[in-house]
């Protein structure tokens, strides 16, 4: 907001002294007003401009995770339990308020319907500006939507190539992303199995490490902690959320955060072990 006027009364005192220095400090001053003005007024349909960009991708995230979440659980054609399960699970996960919870179920009954179009919703996303990392957590989202069942169907796929060509993600990205989502799906739960059952195997276990930070395990130490770095970063709940991840799902990015740190513990530990 001072931005136009201490350089308009630095340059007017530099030419004109002190008179110079108020003249121009004037017209600074008006410059900014003028440009606050406009904010205000932008501001007005989505909020102040310094916020313009970080709420309008937090709203696209949200409208594209449950309209795209609720088509690919009727894409083969029945909508089963565990798919509305899951999108109720994630609600109660984020903490919606009834507000929100209402507007999540909208979404979803609304990609639910026959024929329905997710372009508007993944182009607003795309367009959003939140970058490959907000991506990237959008696509493990409807991953696990696809799998609430057990398995991902033909036309589920179909439903989920299509967001990625939409969004501008290559196959082999999508392919890096899903093969990630599989290696922590099954290290998840190995990790999460009740006292008294079978043992991990721990050879899986380690292998499942490996491939939920995306690396072979050939790799060395350095290199193995460059990978855990960058996967933190791309996956940093803060991060996320400054990019346009709803606060809302602050615990969602903490969980998957927790799965990769978790993986890179049993790596050391393998690897210390085997020294």
């Amino acid at each position: 907001m001072w931005v136009g006027t201490i350089i308009g009364a630095a340059l007017g005192f530099f030419w004109g002294g002190p008179f110079g220095a108020i003249l121009l400090g004037l017209i600074g001053h008006w410059i900014d007003r003028s440009n606050q003005w406009r904010v205000m007024r932008g501001g007005r349909a989505g909020g102040d401009f310094a916020r313009v960009g970080s709420v309008s991708a937090q709203t696209a995230f949200f409208n594209a995770t449950f309209k795209v979440m609720g088509k690919l659980a009727k894409a083969d054609g029945r909508v089963s339990e565990s798919e509305i399960q899951l999108a109720t699970a994630l609600m109660d996960h984020m903490r919606l308020t009834d507000e929100q919870r209402q507007e999540a179920i909208r979404l979803f009954n609304e990609g639910k319907r026959d024929g329905a179009d997710i372009s508007a919703e993944l182009a607003a996303l795309r367009a959003s500006g939140g970058g490959s990392s907000l991506i990237q957590m959008f696509i493990e989202l409807q991953l696990q939507a696809a799998y609430a069942d057990g398995a991902m169907s033909d036309a589920e796929l179909t439903v989920l190539m299509a967001a990625c060509d939409a969004l501008g993600l290559t196959r082999f990205g999508f392919e890096l992303i899903h093969q990630r989502f599989q290696a922590q799906r099954a290290f998840h739960s190995r990790s999460q199995r009740q006292a008294g059952a079978e043992r991990p195997n721990q050879e899986q276990e380690v292998r499942n490490a490996y491939a939920v930070l995306g690396v072979q395990s050939s790799v060395s130490d350095s290199e193995l902690k460059r990978a855990y770095r960058k996967l933190m970063n791309q996956h940093h709940p803060d991060k996320l959320v400054a990019k346009g991840l709803p606060k809302e799902m602050m615990e969602v990015a903490k969980e998957k955060a927790q799965e990769i740190q978790a993986a890179y513990e049993v790596l050391k530990s393998h690897r210390k072990g085997n020294r």
